[in-house]
Formats: structure tokens, C-alpha cells, sequence
């Protein structure tokens, strides 16, 4: 069984429920961990519209601490989605150090202002060579965010497959690159159900992938990328055979930045 969901959205960012509502929806679930992880977002041009507003970070931090100390049954678990920007590193580091969150989850959703899955029509309107080129590219920037030491887990691995538009180049290497990145830098990687739910229809990352993953040690969390109540566990039970499939038989927890494993 999966104890815990970690990546997941309310109404401070994309999400369409409030934190009182998604932990709720945790409960009847029957979820013994639930973690809020609003998107977060310091990007070197203009602001980030479905992200955390900067300054609404304290009071973010505030109410998911309040739900933490409310809830006796269920351990909530205080998060953001932090996006990686080569540019902003270091106010991003400088942003978050103050809080105790348990954990982080790092992701790319832009490759410079090219928008990696907001909508298809940016990958309809360029050329096989320029996505052959974002790939690249989002593989470069997922490694680096890896190497960053700002994350305890890497987001939807292979994202940019989210609207059925591949390389035509083999850009196994580089993907191979990251999973030793996250490896060395010791932090953890999810199997992201919300990929069952997109025209692609499956999870990221794809069995190969998360293959591995698993032969480089790398640590695991099934999180279902919930950005309303009725999505908190979705595909949970198709996660575990592919989880199981690629070889694991354990998930990682989170508290305060530290991990501990358990059997599901």
C-alpha cells in the first residue's frame, strides 16, 4: 500500500482546492502522509501567472504549518514545487532558506520562455528541429537542476513527451546523464501518475527510465500531481505494478529534509 502523496496543488498556486480540502480529500483516502507542494516559481522574466505569488510565501507557510499542527490522524507535510532557473539560483536558495520544509520537488517547466506542457500549440508551431533542440535542452537544465542541492525529489522526469512530440535524435545519453546526476546528488525521483491523464497516457517517467533509475539506487515516491481533491491517489494501484516492475519494493518518506524507507 502507498502510505503518502507528496505532490500536490492547492489554491495558492494551480490547484483548484483549498489546504483544508486536500488534506480532507487525503483522509478519506486513507493516505497516513499528505504533502502540499504549490508550484514556486522565480523565473528571470516576468512572473510565473499559475505559480505561488513571491511575497505570498510566509503566509503559504503559515497556513500548511497551522494544518500540520490541526491534523492528529494525518501527517501533513509542508512542500512547494520549486522551478529551476539557471538565472535565479541563488535567490531561490535565498527565498526558501528560512522555512523547515520536509521537502522539495524540483522541476522544469520552461526552457528559457519556451513553455515545456502549458498547452500543444507552442510544440505545433516549431520546427522538428527546434524540438529535437528543447529536449536537449530540457535535459541539460533537469541535470543541472539536480546538481543544485535545492531538491529532495525530481519531478514528471520526462515531461516534455506530455503532447506526443519526440526527438528524432537519440537523446538517450543525456537522459541517462540526469539519472546519474540525481544519483550522485543522493535525492530521490517520482513516478508522476498525472501522466496517465495526458495525451501521452502514461506516467512519467516511462518504464525504461524508471529501470534505471532503480539500477542506480535511485529512491522512489509515487505522487499523483493532484491539482484538485478527486486526483489526490489517482493510478496509485497502476503506479505500484509499474514501480514493481522496474525492480522496487520500497518507497521513501520525508520529514524535515531526511528520509526513511518503507515496503509497499
Amino acid at each position: 500500500m502507498i502510505h503518502t502523496s507528496y505532490h500536490n496543488h492547492t489554491k495558492w498556486s494551480d490547484g483548484s482546492a483549498t489546504v483544508t480540502d486536500m488534506i480532507e480529500a487525503a483522509r478519506s483516502a486513507g493516505l497516513q502522509e499528505f504533502g502540499i507542494s504549490d508550484h514556486f516559481a522565480l523565473g528571470p522574466g516576468t512572473p510565473v501567472s499559475w505559480a505561488l505569488a513571491p511575497d505570498s510565501l510566509r503566509s503559504y507557510v503559515e497556513e500548511v504549518e497551522a494544518a500540520q499542527k490541526a491534523s492528529t490522524d494525518i501527517k501533513v507535510r509542508l512542500s512547494l514545487e520549486v522551478d529551476y532557473f539557471p538565472e535565479t539560483i541563488d535567490l531561490i536558495r535565498k527565498s526558501l532558506a528560512p522555512f523547515p520544509f520536509d521537502y522539495l520537488i524540483g522541476s522544469v517547466h520552461f526552457i528559457d520562455a519556451f513553455p515545456v506542457d502549458f498547452s500543444v500549440q507552442p510544440w505545433q508551431e516549431v520546427t522538428q528541429e527546434m524540438r529535437n533542440a528543447l529536449w536537449s535542452s530540457y535535459w541539460e537544465l533537469l541535470r543541472e537542476a539536480a546538481q543544485s542541492g535545492i531538491y529532495d525529489i525530481i519531478g514528471h522526469f520526462d515531461l516534455p513527451k506530455k503532447f506526443k512530440f519526440y526527438p528524432t535524435v537519440d537523446l538517450t545519453a543525456e537522459a541517462l546523464s540526469v539519472l546519474d546526476a540525481i544519483a550522485n546528488a543522493n535525492i530521490a525521483i517520482e513516478i508522476n501518475t498525472s501522466g496517465w491523464d495526458r495525451p501521452v497516457g502514461e506516467a512519467y517517467p516511462c518504464l525504461s527510465y524508471l529501470q534505471e533509475a532503480y539500477r542506480r539506487g535511485i529512491p522512489l515516491v509515487i505522487n499523483s500531481d493532484a491539482h484538485s481533491t478527486g486526483e489526490v491517489t489517482r493510478h496509485f494501484e497502476r503506479a505500484q505494478e509499474l514501480a514493481r516492475e522496474a525492480g522496487y519494493k520500497e518507497l521513501v518518506r520525508f520529514e524535515r529534509r531526511r528520509r526513511s524507507f518503507y515496503r509497499f
